[in-house]
Order: C-alpha cells, then sequence, then structure tokens
C-alpha cells in the first residue's frame, strides 16, 4: 500500500488520460471493450484483458484517492 502512497498523482493522472483514451484512432479501446461487454461479446481473454489493463490507472488513481483522504482524515 505504500508504494501506491509514493506515486504521484500528476503521473497518476497523465497515464489515467493516456490509457482512457489509447488508440486515439479509430476508437479507444475501452468504448470498444464496454460496447462488447454491453452487448455480451466480451468473450475472449485477451479482450478481457485489454478492457482490464486500460482501466488499471484509473483504479489506481481512485485507490490513491481514497487512500489520499483517509491519511488527510486521520491527521484531522
Amino acid at each position: 500500500m505504500s508504494l501506491i502512497r509514493k506515486l504521484p498523482f500528476p503521473i497518476l493522472i497523465i497515464a489515467t488520460a493516456f490509457m482512457l483514451g489509447a488508440p486515439f484512432v479509430p476508437e479507444p479501446h475501452l468504448l470498444e471493450k464496454t460496447r462488447m461487454l454491453v452487448q455480451g461479446t466480451l468473450s475472449r481473454p485477451l479482450d478481457i484483458f485489454d478492457l482490464l489493463w486500460h482501466l488499471l490507472p484509473a483504479a489506481l488513481l481512485v485507490w490513491k484517492t481514497v487512500l489520499w483522504r483517509r491519511d488527510k482524515a486521520a491527521a484531522d
């Protein structure tokens, strides 16, 4: 958990923005994989891994924010 606390917010924000939009042309993987998930066609392990890979920085950013708010509340 201390590794997450050491990651700087700007790096996580940039990584999240990049991974949520990559590749930018013709359409982001996250949009494609979400559409597949809604349609029920997200079944190949590679597609599931790709969805999780593109969501990883966002999940780390949320986790770091929760830890930061918890640490801030404990300090007050």
